[in-house]
């Protein structure tokens, strides 16, 4: 009994294997896409409709990311305004 549960660990292996495989290419596909985004309304947009943990994890951290840029943005803007 416990032979044959462990055949079946190792025939069903390499299908994990490639399902892992294949959501790691989706990712990185996914993270090169939310890097062209800079809307945070289109980025939040995308984190509602996504399913998977690590799709929404990605789309947070876009999220941040382009929240500190505006913020950036507008500390610069505002020394250069306050320094003329």
């Amino acid at each position: 009994e416990r032979g044959s549960h462990r055949q079946d660990d190792k025939e069903n292996w390499p299908r994990s294997r490639r399902l892992e495989e294949e959501q790691q290419a989706a990712l990185a596909t996914l993270s090169r896409q939310l890097e062209a985004i800079t809307d945070v309304e289109e980025l939040t947009k995308l984190l509602r409709a996504a399913g998977e943990y690590e799709e929404r994890k990605l789309i947070r951290a876009a999220i941040r990311k382009l929240r500190a840029e505006e913020i950036e943005a507008a500390t610069l803007a505002g020394n250069a305004q306050s320094s003329q």
